[in-house]
């Protein structure tokens, strides 16, 4: 198998993004992606604690698609980047698996979120996570393991337009009420509703700019 792979016509890849904002969009849908958005939130978290090289001990994930990352003290400047990582987590997992898969590195969407999931797992031990980031992980196996190549590929772009999309939804549904805009908020002594906004720009600015290297490319 080559280390790239043809991206679809764009009709192809807007008619997944269609869908994927069907699935986003009903409720009972939700009710199964917000569990992935919550690992993507965390995960984000959790990565920015790495890169402020602060360690991270565990990832607590709830039933109720709410979560935790319990990382060393990152002082006043860090603890702001961390906090407002989360919810653009999802987002910026979505546009980095759009660059990938415009430049046809299509497959290794799939290898990456399955490598982020197994060292996710490690850190989600004692919570529901422990279940949901298993199920994950061992979808994503199976599908790399045993589907055709042309289902591997609508695979990792419903994995993109999803990532993308669940993370404004999620904005709109806890933004304002989120604990990190509340921590945010204290540190900063800036409003909530600003973060809310802010986070609102980034995570649509995100939609155009994947959804544009997904259908429109260069």
């Amino acid at each position: 198998m080559t280390t790239t792979q043809i991206p679809l016509a764009g009709g192809t890849a807007a008619l997944i993004g269609l869908v994927a904002l069907a699935v986003t969009v009903v409720d009972s849908g939700w009710l199964l992606l917000r569990h992935g958005t919550v690992m993507a939130h965390e995960g984000a978290h959790a990565a920015a604690s790495a890169l402020l090289f602060r360690k991270v001990s565990r990832i607590k994930l709830n039933m109720d698609a709410s979560g935790a990352t319990y990382h060393d003290p990152a002082g006043c400047l860090g603890s702001v980047v961390i906090s407002f990582a989360g919810y653009i987590g999802p987002s910026l997992f979505g546009l980095a698996s759009a660059k990938m898969i415009e430049t046809g590195h299509i497959l290794a969407v799939l290898w990456v979120a399955l490598f982020l999931l197994v060292l996710l797992l490690f850190t989600v031990w004692m919570s529901f996570g422990m279940i949901t980031v298993a199920l994950a992980g061992g979808l994503v196996l199976v599908i790399l393991r045993h589907t055709p190549l042309g289902a591997q590929i609508v695979t990792a772009y419903a994995v993109t337009w999803l990532l993308l999309l669940t993370g404004v939804r999620r904005i709109i549904e806890i933004g304002i009420r989120s604990q990190d805009g509340k921590d945010l908020a204290r540190q900063t002594l800036i409003p909530r509703v600003i973060w809310f906004l802010l986070w609102l720009a980034c995570t649509v600015t995100a939609v155009a700019a994947g959804g544009k290297w997904l259908v429109l490319r260069t």
